[in-house]
């Protein structure tokens, strides 16, 4: 359900590119926010679909994919508090570029696209902010397709592995259900299921991680950091 609401302007600083902005522009943003609460699981928004404006991310996890004809799904972004999506299609008036839905229930706050084209004009230190956004949006998908050409699943999956040990409530240990199934790390690879758990035998093989079906361990960071860096 959507409704009028007005997020906190510090709810605000919190998205990267918005966090130097003046506290006029700020308030007038947040003015310009409707409330969307959504369920674990549920649909945001399909990819192809017009402009639905954009999200800011107040609590909860979301994640941005697209879908293969086959029904493959590619996890591109997994977003927390104070990440913001659909940037691109709010900048240039297409359609959405990707498809959304909500991993934990979440509290979104949308600013639709003719308030944002409006926000811009009256204050342009909000256009160059919008402009940095979309930036941050190209760098990292270089750095997916730099992944996806040049290195190995074993080395992507090293990588997943510690950057969500950094996220972790105890050092080093991952709770499988805070985390992902092996189809969810496909996903998110560009990968499928068997070559996730090829990779994770392998890495428990060299001792550098312990897995069961409820978390992993991991043995050895310096090690798996090598994997990592691997080419």
């Amino acid at each position: 359900m959507n409704q009028r609401g007005c997020p906190a302007p510090a709810l605000l600083r919190q998205v990267p590119y918005f966090a130097g902005l003046p506290q006029p522009v700020l308030a007038a943003l947040a003015a310009a926010c409707i409330e969307r609460r959504v369920s674990r699981g549920q649909l945001i928004f399909l990819e192809g679909e017009a402009c639905t404006g954009l999200h800011i991310v107040g609590s909860g996890e979301i994640k941005i994919f697209k879908l293969s004809p086959q029904g493959r799904e590619q996890i591109l972004h997994r977003l927390g508090p104070g990440d913001t999506f659909n940037d691109v299609a709010v900048l240039d008036g297409g359609p959405n570029p990707a498809s959304a839905a909500a991993i934990t229930d979440a509290l979104l706050w949308v600013i639709m696209r003719d308030e944002m084209q409006r926000l811009a004009q009256a204050y342009p230190v909000l256009a160059w902010a919008l402009i940095e956004s979309i930036a941050r949006r190209a760098r990292h998908l270089v750095a997916m397709v730099e992944d996806l050409s040049l290195r190995s699943v074993k080395s992507r999956l090293a990588r997943l592995l510690l950057n969500e040990a950094e996220r972790a409530d105890k050092a080093g240990e991952l709770d499988r259900s805070q985390m992902v199934t092996q189809s969810e790390m496909a996903a998110r690879l560009g990968t499928v299921r068997e070559m996730i758990g090829r990779a994770l035998r392998e890495l428990a093989d060299e001792n550098l991680i312990e897995f069961d079906r409820h978390r992993i361990v991991i043995l050895n960071q310096e090690a798996l950091t090598a994997v990592r860096d691997g080419m």
